[in-house]
């Protein structure tokens, strides 16, 4: 077997219209597709990110609170690459986002820095 590529990240979301918000407008991923899935009473967003991969954003009626303090087993964050970190902390500012200080990774010597969606979910920000 050889893998060639990530395909998509799937996220579960408490509050489909204020992800859908956050990860569209704050983030400015890419709508590709939404349906609203009535077996399930469940929306499924494609959102494209660089034209390259794609996250599934999902909802679900009352899905369970994640996990993450003290961190659990299992995916511990989601991590975009940006040009320019300190203009990316700044919009984020702007956009009412809590974001963690900047750091440097002691082994690639990049900078980079945490904040969380509307469920929490930790995202990571590294510089290129």
């Amino acid at each position: 077997m050889k893998l060639t590529k990530i395909h998509h990240i799937a996220i579960i979301c408490s509050d489909f219209q204020k992800s859908k918000d956050f990860y569209v407008r704050i983030l400015g991923l890419t709508p590709a597709r939404e349906v609203f899935r009535e077996d399930r009473n469940s929306y499924k967003l494609d959102l494209e990110v660089g034209g390259h991969y794609q996250i599934e954003l999902f909802s679900f009626p009352d899905p369970p609170a994640r996990p993450s303090y003290p961190e659990a087993a299992g995916l511990r964050h989601l991590a975009f690459e940006v040009e320019a970190i300190d203009e990316a902390v700044a919009y984020l500012m702007d956009q009412q986002i809590k974001v963690e200080a900047i750091r440097l990774d002691p082994l690639t010597n990049k900078k980079f820095t945490f904040f969380a969606d509307p469920d929490g979910l930790p995202i990571e920000l590294y510089e290129q």
